[in-house]
């Protein structure tokens, strides 16, 4: 028998509560109605379990910058710590944008385009949101848009470097 979790969403269009059950081991295919409530949840909880493991490391890391904070009386042994602090906070950097990214895929599930690519309204595909959950393009359209983008970094042939 499989043992289901009852989820009650918080936010619906129409005003009243529905009751999604979502299993355990729910894994969303392609054969099922594309972001229909179970699918939406599951997605739902995924994105929210990533963005509080990103709060709690985001937390470590501030922790961390704060208790060593002593200077080093070896020059070496500064620089190292510099080292560490400036790796610390690119990374504290990428963790604020990645919750931002969350947010804002939190905040296209509560307005119903969760799951749309943002270039052609099409579908993106159940597979891509499973690896990258907060992604907003296509396979496809990502890949226009970085093959635009590897484009326009390339130097014009007729103009002196």
């Amino acid at each position: 028998m499989m043992k289901m979790i009852k989820i009650v969403e918080s936010n619906t269009n129409n005003g009243d509560c529905t009751t999604p059950f979502l299993s355990p081991d729910y894994v969303p295919t392609s054969d099922e109605a594309f972001m229909n409530p179970i699918m939406l949840e599951y997605f739902r909880q995924k994105l929210g379990k990533w963005r509080k493991e990103l709060v709690e490391e985001l937390n470590e890391t501030i922790h961390n910058l704060q208790e060593n904070n002593s200077p080093e009386p070896d020059p070496a042994d500064q620089a190292s710590v510099d080292s560490q602090r400036a790796f610390e906070l690119r990374t504290r950097e990428r963790f604020y944008k990645l919750i931002g990214k969350i947010d804002q895929a939190l905040e296209r599930m509560d307005n119903g385009t969760y799951g749309q690519c943002l270039v052609t309204g099409e579908n993106i595909s159940i597979q891509r949101l499973e690896v990258r959950p907060i992604a907003t393009m296509s396979i496809e359209a990502q890949e226009a848009h970085e093959r635009n983008e590897r484009n326009n970094k390339k130097l014009p042939l007729d103009k002196p470097i």
